[in-house]
């Protein structure tokens, strides 16, 4: 990923775009969170409904601070144990985050990515993406670039708008997903 793909990537973001880029264990889907046209079409191309909710990636919990209530110390010491890393914690989601993140939740998915490439992204866009994996429902995760072009152009009626390339880590299961208030574990990795 040169600087120049990277700029791109953020640029086709902020206006409105969906792009394709690497994460912990797959290739991701993302577009702003609070763009509700690009999330709306992000869900269409994946055909996800909207009741199952997202997840949101950051650089930072900064990044995270507008759509979830800040967890006691307690809870912000385990959680920070983790973070940067692959796990996905639900948090509380504050009352003015949009639906079409939580979806018929009252909880929002979120996590601090320890992937370089992630971070970067979410620095450069300014803030916190949405991150849902690249794969039309019922197919397995796209774990390379191609497996993502073929996706969107086979399975879907409408393109990605761009794709940043790039190495994955060396996960092989998404990421695990924990209740941050009962602990308990959601999806294991």
């Amino acid at each position: 990923m040169t600087p120049w793909h990277l700029r791109q990537a953020a640029r086709t973001l902020r206006y409105g775009g969906i792009i394709a880029y690497p994460t912990e264990a797959v290739y991701g889907l993302g577009c702003d969170p609070l763009n509700a046209a690009a999330v709306l079409r992000l869900l269409a191309l994946k055909n996800r409904p909207m009741e199952k909710g997202l997840i949101l990636i950051a650089s930072n919990f900064q990044q995270l601070a507008p759509f979830v209530y800040t967890p006691d110390p307690d809870m912000m010491r385990r959680i920070s144990a983790t973070w940067p890393g692959p796990v996905t914690w639900l948090l509380p989601a504050k009352a003015e985050t949009p639906a079409w993140l939580c979806g018929a939740h009252d909880t929002l998915a979120v996590r601090v990515t320890a992937h370089p490439q992630a971070a970067a992204l979410c620095r450069a866009f300014g803030g916190a993406l949405v991150s849902t994996s690249a794969n039309p429902a019922g197919r397995p995760p796209a774990r390379h670039p191609l497996r993502v072009r073929h996706y969107f152009s086979h399975y879907s009626n409408e393109p990605l708008d761009y794709i940043l390339c790039g190495a994955l880590y060396s996960h092989t299961k998404p990421t695990e997903i924990r209740d941050a208030l009962t602990g308990k574990v959601i999806r294991p990795a």
